[in-house]
């Protein structure tokens, strides 16, 4: 028997599938592509949290989300032996000018009431924390204690060991059998836009790079808008872009260049650091830019949990968690702005 079929192994269908399955659902996870196909086999794994002002439901859910992590990736770890890279240790940004430095210091104070003493945003000087701080040209950056990092691979590696253990496979085809979510990132959005004759979401490319460099335990860069994020296995991430139109989903070309060039500026530490692998992939994003999550607009009695997009590794345990509240118990905590019908 089957209660929950997980149509994608995406970050979104593996995390739903992990808990689930904790909860003594039996779940069956299907795939044509095999786990982490997509986006989500990528390589830069940033964590990170909206600023903590305009305070609404979507930041308010990536919050949650982003305190649950921890523990949520400690008990996939200690179940199947395998490590995501999971390490909340933060992130630095560069401040740029005198505006943007008494803006920083305003959300500091904001990050005390709404990050509930949790986490903190704080405007440290560059010269108190080391080699590893990027040049800034206030001589202040800003430090956040609520990102982390993980390696997206990784994780989705560590999610299919664990649900092995708990007795779920990943296979390429299975027929439907019980609830069914459908997680299959941006199939599953140009089957919806091609269904409704609009655009319901669409695919936007990232390329990113991994550097031979191991930093160590500290945090992550934010500078120049790109991500720089050290893993625990001695490599860097760096990325990504957003490019709307595109020719190969799949190829690098020179817009990764330029990325690899901004960080060197950004980041003069990685100068002479080896490339050692391009990678350029399509993420999922619905119209509304928040995750996509409910009923499922086509398959009536069906659900559906799609659009991570950028922020698809750090939404996931709180995705997961409302996902199977619904599926299994039918109880919906699913904000309003994430809802199917915002972006249809």
């Amino acid at each position: 028997m089957v209660d929950v079929t997980v149509r994608g192994a995406g970050i979104f269908g593996l995390s739903i599938a992990w808990t689930c399955a904790r909860r003594g659902a039996k779940v069956q996870v299907v795939d044509p592509f095999g786990p982490g196909s997509g986006s989500s086999g990528g390589l830069v794994g940033a964590l990170a949290p909206h600023v903590p002002e305009n305070w609404n439901a979507k930041k308010a859910f990536q919050f949650d989300s982003l305190i649950m992590a921890e523990p949520f990736w400690k008990q996939v770890e200690a179940t199947g032996g395998v490590s995501a890279g999971y390490a909340r240790l933060g992130r630095l940004q560069p401040i740029a000018d005198t505006r943007t430095l008494e803006l920083a210091h305003a959300r500091g104070v904001t990050a005390e009431m709404l990050w509930q003493g949790r986490a903190e945003w704080r405007v440290v000087a560059t010269d108190t924390l080391g080699s590893w701080c990027p040049p800034s040209p206030t001589g202040f950056v800003i430090h956040d204690t609520l990102s982390a990092r993980m390696h997206p691979r990784r994780a989705c590696a560590a999610l299919v060991s664990a649900l092995a253990v708990m007795g779920v496979e990943v296979v390429t085809d299975a027929p439907d059998k019980g609830q069914v979510v459908h997680a299959t990132g941006l199939v599953g959005l140009q089957e919806l836009s091609q269904a409704f004759g609009k655009t319901v979401g669409n695919g936007v490319k990232g390329q990113a790079a991994l550097l031979r460099f191991d930093a160590g335990a500290v945090p992550q860069l934010f500078a120049d808008a790109i991500h720089i994020v050290p893993h625990a296995d001695g490599t860097l991430a760096i990325g990504s872009t957003s490019e709307r139109d595109y020719d190969d989903p799949t190829s690098t070309d020179a817009a990764l260049d330029d990325v690899l060039d901004r960080t060197i500026r950004a980041v003069p530490i990685l100068h002479g650091a080896e490339v050692i692998e391009r990678w350029a992939g399509v993420r999922p994003r619905s119209k509304s830019r928040a995750p996509m999550l409910g009923a499922h607009p086509l398959y009536q009695g069906q659900f559906i949990a799609n659009g991570g997009f950028k922020i698809g590794f750090g939404m996931a345990p709180k995705v997961a968690e409302v996902m199977a509240d619904l599926v299994l118990d039918g109880r919906d905590g699913i904000p309003d702005d994430f809802r199917p019908e915002a972006s249809l």
